[in-house]
């Protein structure tokens, strides 16, 4: 299955060039997209910006699943900053922080 990115506009364009397909949805369409992606991927990178306006236990719910694997990545602008990197090392781990 192809990767899929969601996220901004500028950094959906740059993903589109590496072969991910891509969605760049509204605010009010996130989880929608968020839920499509999970079905159709094994593999998404979901913009910061986008991953906030998800439910969190859903989410988390998701990323414990493994399948598909989920990386939350910077936007292209960095609004919206990441955690600090050992918090989303052992996050990404499935750790505790």
């Amino acid at each position: 299955m192809t990767p899929i990115f969601i996220g901004d506009e500028p950094s959906a364009a740059g993903y589109r060039l590496a072969g991910l397909r891509t969605r760049s949805p509204r605010a009010d369409e996130v989880l929608e997209v968020f839920r499509w992606a999970c079905a159709e991927t094994d593999l998404l990178l979901l913009g910061v910006e986008q991953a906030r306006q998800l439910p969190a236990e859903e989410l988390a719910q998701a990323r414990r699943a493994l399948q598909p694997q989920i990386l939350i990545v910077p936007d292209f602008r960095q609004q919206v900053p990441l955690r600090d990197l050992p918090v989303r090392i052992r996050s990404q781990l499935g750790m505790k922080p």
